[in-house]
């Protein structure tokens, strides 16, 4: 994570399978995420809807058995609910926005 600023990495990190830092926020939170190149992360879902930008690498991301590469400067989407995998086969950072509804 050595290319987000400190004032980003000195936030809580995120208890999840991947290192990230997350901002909390009302109704979403946001989460300053980097991968070794080669992370893979398994199909699942969540109760979250997200929404995210690569800052740096790419993002091969399967969402209902459809695969899509999203590179720096791209956003995607993720409805809640939706099974979804991700693959980062370079290394990679994104900021990703997980809002939740009601």
């Amino acid at each position: 994570m050595s290319d987000l600023p400190k004032l980003i990495r000195d936030l809580p990190k995120f208890a999840g399978p991947f290192d990230a830092h997350k901002l909390l926020a009302a109704d979403c939170d946001v989460l300053f995420a980097s991968y070794p190149a080669g992370t893979v992360i398994a199909a699942h879902q969540h109760d979250t809807e997200n929404v995210g930008i690569i800052t740096k690498g790419s993002l091969l991301l399967t969402i209902d058995s459809k695969e899509r590469r999203f590179v720096t400067g791209e956003w995607y989407h993720i409805p809640a609910r939706a099974e979804h995998a991700a693959r980062f086969d370079e290394e990679s950072s994104e900021i990703e926005f997980w809002f939740h509804r009601a």
